[in-house]
């Protein structure tokens, strides 16, 4: 794993992390600046595929992002830094950490990936799909690598984590250079970013992965993304969401129960 910053390779790093993960709130997770080494987080920047070169564009009353998960298509860094995440060491290394064991990440768009937001991007609250829709496999933990430079508190695009009820916001994470998140994907981990307010040429960068595994214990039956409205939101949206968020659910759920791919 020559691409990550050797300080947390060390066995004190993984003990202090891993208690730090287990005892965060409003859900497990953990933030570790500077992950990757100087030298691989300065060339991810600085060959960082433009929104153009990304090709899905989510954009609609709960999102406005761009995602892209063709890796022969970026610069070799990057998948030289996904074949490393992907790899047996790093799982072991995240299952130390996490203490979630036999973890892995799929071979497609579900597993690896690059996000990024212009001015006006966003995220809303959220929890993530739980099972794999192909493959059948449960989703457990993300990890986001955040490689904008300069990023600025009235950006905005603060990681948002909220709590199992959404009516608290706990904690905010500015999107910093060289900074990962990793926390685990549940039924209570509420997560999204407020619209930024960038100036031109600066954009709210991240790659992506996302670990699963074959079992888990008690896991809920399959859903995909579930959307929620902030308190703080007008009631037009808070009922907009709630019925498209219904009904997209029930029909993927019904798809899936067909075995019919979407």
């Amino acid at each position: 794993m020559d691409s990550i910053n050797e300080n947390w390779l060390t066995e004190n790093f993984k003990s202090k992390a891993r208690k730090e993960f287990k005892e965060a709130r409003p859900y497990p997770h953990l933030v570790i600046n500077n992950f990757f080494k100087p030298g691989v987080a300065e060339s991810l920047f600085s060959n960082f595929p433009s929104v153009d070169e990304l090709k899905i564009h989510w954009k609609g009353l709960n999102e406005n992002k761009f995602e892209g998960s063709d890796f022969s298509s970026f610069d070799p860094v990057f998948e030289k830094v996904r074949k490393q995440i992907s790899s047996p060491s790093f799982y072991q290394w995240i299952s130390e950490i996490t203490g979630i064991e036999d973890v892995f990440v799929t071979d497609d768009s579900l597993g690896t990936g690059l996000h990024q937001g212009a001015n006006g991007s966003f995220l809303d609250i959220h929890i993530d799909f739980n099972i794999h829709h192909i493959k059948n496999v449960h989703r457990r933990l993300n990890m986001l690598v955040y490689l904008q430079k300069d990023w600025k508190e009235e950006y905005g695009g603060h990681l948002e984590m909220w709590d199992a009820k959404m009516k608290n916001c706990e904690k905010m994470v500015l999107p910093t250079f060289n900074q990962c998140v990793v926390f685990e994907t549940s039924e209570i981990s509420y997560h999204g970013y407020s619209k930024i307010n960038v100036p031109e040429g600066i954009t709210r960068k991240s790659f992506f992965a996302y670990f699963y595994t074959k079992e888990r214990e008690g896991a809920s039956s399959y859903h995909d993304t579930v959307f929620k409205a902030r308190p703080t939101e007008g009631k037009v949206k808070k009922v907009k969401t709630t019925i498209k968020e219904s009904i997209k659910n029930k029909v993927k759920s019904a798809l899936k129960k067909l075995n019919i791919n979407f």
